[in-house]
């Protein structure tokens, strides 16, 4: 057991001390951009050689008339009175000059403008680099990290340590802004300052930093610090017309807090009374999410422990397994989830993926209402289906699926391939519909997802665990792995203990594929006990 255990109890590391829209480009399609960026930078370089050339000709090309020119202003009637000095000026300028322009403005290169157009059609856009900003804002809240952790790079499992300038972090602050979320901007705005103020030369201006921070803080309610910072922007640009404006209407708002009665305080007191009530109503699972992402609040007495086993199993005496059994181990015993260890080959993995990269494409969810797949800001990762008959891969890996669980694969939807970049995560859901969805799978006609078999393909070196708050379990990713677990008791109904997430990416790419089986064809396969709250 000692050589091949791999329990979830042991230590994970992560860094220490709160949706957003996706995040387009995942590892799985940016690794194409590294390539995209290394051809521009070779031809960028031929293109540098090219224009040295050119700049060379124009050199001399100017020192030549620059003592022409010289030698003709101090005495024009002169130079001009010779007519082969008239001609050759008629001629420089009508043709050599539209020579020297055309020299100018050709790409010498004969390539980097042309693929720099071409290229230009694959690169992110704005939407993608807000997408990515929001996903480092995403990671921050989920793994308590600093803003001066997070700008240094200092993260678990990095291969590459990166950090962010102070022109980056106003980027960061400035994104945050636009969402109109204050508690970043101010975080980021005030990195940013720091670094300036610990001398990082950088375009960035203080002038611009201090004119978001201050107005981030007042939306918080802080004014004397609104106020703070304002006097400083002044100092560093007495004639700033917002400044002396904002400063004037902070003077005259806190002129009015003074006045303000103590009818008002009470309202006031009370509205945030209930706000507070309806984030209290929303964070105890986001906070319970947020801590087992970050492998704290385990809630598994040693006794309950003791209970979980590793073992060699034969798929219930399944002919394909009855010789070489694989290796399955308890992750949880209420629900119960069992893992599988290496039940899926690199070989395999590798050709999954390169059937799925084509089609990766923004990840769907089932909506309640209609029963239709759609997208959601809540789920950020790209995916891909399978189908059996597509590749000897696949169906192999349905087959070994439905020996394995003992459930027929027939009914079951396609083999969905994720990939989870940086950033990309999964809040907490069911994967089975809830009794006020009756339409939830209704086009598939094969009843509800009775199972979720869940395949890891790739490691994670920090970040990418999938939880299951309701219950306080952590399972972590763990390449050529699977996880297993029923959604619905015997009797139909839903486990509601299985609500379940991915957590963010921290460092690392985050492959998986999963099968979700369906109740139609498991009448006999999985029978109805004859209690009914089994």
């Amino acid at each position: 057991i000692k050589l091949w255990k791999n329990s979830i109890f042991s230590s994970h590391f992560f860094v220490s001390p709160c949706l957003t829209k996706l995040l387009t480009y995942f590892l799985g399609h940016m690794t194409d951009l590294i390539n995209t960026e290394k051809d521009l930078v070779v031809s960028l370089k031929d293109y540098i050689k090219a224009e040295e050339s050119k700049l060379e000709q124009i050199k001399k090309w100017a020192e030549k008339l620059d003592q022409l020119t010289d030698t003709a202003t101090k005495d024009p009637e002169g130079f001009l009175g010779h007519p082969v000095n008239a001609f050759k000026l008629m001629k420089r300028l009508n043709t050599e000059w539209g020579e020297l322009e055309n020299l100018v403005l050709k790409d010498m290169s004969d390539g980097f403008i042309s693929n720099m157009t071409i290229q230009r059609q694959f690169f992110p856009n704005d939407e993608d680099q807000t997408g990515a900003a929001k996903a480092l804002l995403r990671l921050q809240d989920t793994y308590n990290l600093d803003t001066d952790t997070l700008s240094r790079g200092n993260l678990p499992g990095v291969k590459h340590k990166s950090f962010l300038t102070a022109e980056d972090c106003f980027e960061l602050g400035k994104i945050a802004y636009t969402e109109a979320d204050y508690y970043h901007t101010e975080l980021w705005m005030e990195q940013a300052l720091k670094q300036l103020d610990e001398g990082e030369v950088s375009s960035a201006d203080k002038v611009y930093i201090l004119d978001y921070l201050s107005y981030a803080v007042y939306q918080q309610g802080d004014l004397s610090k609104a106020v703070m910072l304002t006097k400083r922007l002044l100092e560093l640009d007495p004639e700033h017309q917002r400044a002396n404006g904002n400063m004037k209407y902070f003077e005259y708002i806190m002129a009015k807090e003074k006045e303000a009665n103590k009818s008002s305080t009470e309202s006031e007191d009370q509205a945030e009374k209930e706000t507070e009530v309806k984030k209290k109503d929303y964070l105890p699972e986001r906070r319970k999410y947020e801590m087992l992402c970050r492998g704290e609040g385990l809630k598994m007495t040693p006794r309950r422990q003791k209970r979980l086993f590793c073992r060699y199993y034969d798929g219930n005496r399944n002919p394909r397994y009855i010789l070489g059994p694989v290796k399955q181990e308890d992750e949880w015993d209420k629900p119960r989830i069992v893992r599988f260890l290496d039940i899926i080959s690199d070989e395999e993995i590798e050709t999954v993926k390169e059937l799925a990269k084509p089609r990766l494409s923004r990840a769907t969810v089932h909506d309640p209402e209609t029963g239709k797949l759609t997208t959601a800001h809540y789920r950020v990762s790209k995916s891909a289906w399978l189908s059996g008959y597509e590749s000897p891969v696949v169906s192999r890996i349905n087959t070994r699926i439905q020996d394995l669980t003992g459930l027929d694969v027939s009914t079951a939807e396609e083999l969905q391939v994720a990939n989870y970049g940086v950033g990309g995560q999964y809040e907490p859901h069911f994967d089975f519909g809830r009794k006020d969805e009756p339409d939830a799978f209704k086009e598939l006609g094969t009843g509800n997802r009775i199972a979720t078999w869940l395949f890891y393909m790739s490691d994670v070196s920090a970040g990418g665990a999938t939880v299951f708050p309701e219950v306080g379990a952590s399972v972590w990713p763990k390449k050529g792995t699977a996880v297993f677990w029923y959604n619905l008791f015997p009797s139909g109904e839903g486990d509601y203990s299985t609500r379940h997430a991915a957590c963010p990416v921290l460092v690392g790419n985050k492959w998986v594929s999963n099968k979700w089986l369906h109740e139609r064809g498991q009448e006999f396969r999985r029978p109805c006990t004859l209690s009914e709250l089994e």
